[in-house]
């Protein structure tokens, strides 16, 4: 044989490799593609049930200890806390949050509200068109002494789950 056709014969197998590796990388992509859309929650609870009717069918009540029972009831226990402290925290971040956008947005309605002291005295000056009281209406934040200061973080949160 010449050296030639030595030399194409190589490249032709070395074609098909690469075809066959880019077939199964196709075929694996498709495979992991239709594994992760194929484990609906519903799926994920009958095989969870089906799994625990063969593990107890496979190993009856009366082989487990107490040990082990009580080891399981404190591990699930424990599990649980930790699921409920991480939907608490991730409640107290929300309200956090809301609080923190509560107060900014008083502390802007409080910069444009006009002062008591200026509304007091365009009152005061006689002819100015019409008057206005001295004391301007509390309106939703409340009466005056109040709106002067920042809300507390309870407060911002309340008055914006009211609105």
């Amino acid at each position: 044989m010449r050296f030639e056709h030595l030399r194409q014969r190589v490249e032709r197998a070395e074609a098909r490799v690469q075809r066959s590796m880019d077939h199964a990388e196709g075929s694996r992509t498709r495979l992991r593609q239709l594994w992760r859309e194929s484990w609906t929650p519903t799926r994920i609870m009958v095989a969870g049930f089906v799994s625990g009717f063969l593990i107890g069918r496979a190993e009856p009540l009366s082989k487990v200890g107490s040990a082990r029972w009580l080891q399981m009831l404190s591990t699930a226990s424990t599990m649980f806390a930790s699921i409920r402290a991480a939907s608490a925290s991730a409640t107290a971040e929300d309200a956090a949050e809301s609080a923190a956008e509560g107060a900014a947005s008083a502390e802007v309605a409080a910069a444009a509200a006009p002062a008591p002291a200026a509304a007091a005295a365009e009152a005061a000056v006689p002819g100015t068109g019409p008057q206005t009281p001295a004391f301007p209406h509390p309106g939703p934040a409340g009466p005056a002494p109040l709106r002067d200061r920042a809300p507390a973080p309870a407060e911002a949160a309340t008055e914006i789950s009211e609105r």
